[in-house]
């Protein structure tokens, strides 16, 4: 195993116990609103595989780049899907207005 590809599995294990320990102590009811934004600022996910896209080189890395740029746009436009849902819990809802207000129907 080469020193590189250690180091790249030694960090990765490491964010891996770094997030699981932070996500750990959110609480439940924030989860969503926690996972709604972090979706929505995995846009620069969009924009590093749209990066990696440019230095394709065969067909098998642009349908590789192509699925990496599509679910990275999935994640995003779910992310503004979820925080939507979440704010409409939160709003008032709306109440019918009347025409005849105090009126009586006969």
């Amino acid at each position: 195993m080469s020193q590189q590809l250690f180091t790249n599995l030694a960090i990765f294990v490491l964010s891996l116990l770094v997030g699981f320990e932070v996500i750990s102590k959110i609480p439940a009811t924030l989860h969503t609103p926690m996972m709604s934004g972090a979706n929505a600022i995995h846009g620069v996910v969009v924009v590093g595989s749209i990066l990696i896209a440019l230095e394709a080189q065969t067909p098998l890395f642009y349908v590789i780049a192509f699925i990496a740029v599509l679910l990275g746009a999935i994640n995003v436009a779910g992310g503004y899907v979820v925080t939507d849902r979440m704010l409409t819990m939160f709003s008032k809802p709306k109440t019918p207005k009347n025409s005849e207000k105090g009126g009586d129907d006969k």
